[in-house]
């Protein structure tokens, strides 16, 4: 099964909190994943905040276009204890 996020908020710095289909949930930290052109105006907390979660893609996506395959988020995800 593919996880789609289905809500997603802002915690900190670099970190969201998701959660997906499945009942999962937790924090993902992407302050590192932030390589490459489409990803550098998210370097900027103010534009890293103004994301929301696409319906047709089931993951974050941010107005330039920038997003995490829901998978990659998934892979990722710290659950919270």
């Amino acid at each position: 099964m593919i996880p789609r996020v289905i809500d997603a908020k802002y915690i900190k710095d670099y970190t969201l909190y998701l959660r997906f289909s499945d009942g999962s949930d937790g924090e993902v930290d992407l302050e590192h994943e932030l390589d490459g052109e489409i990803f550098e105006p998210l370097k900027d907390i103010s534009y890293f905040k103004d994301f929301i979660v696409n319906q047709e893609f089931h993951t974050v996506v941010w107005p330039n276009g920038a997003d995490f395959a829901p998978e990659f988020l998934f892979e990722r995800l710290q659950v919270l204890a």
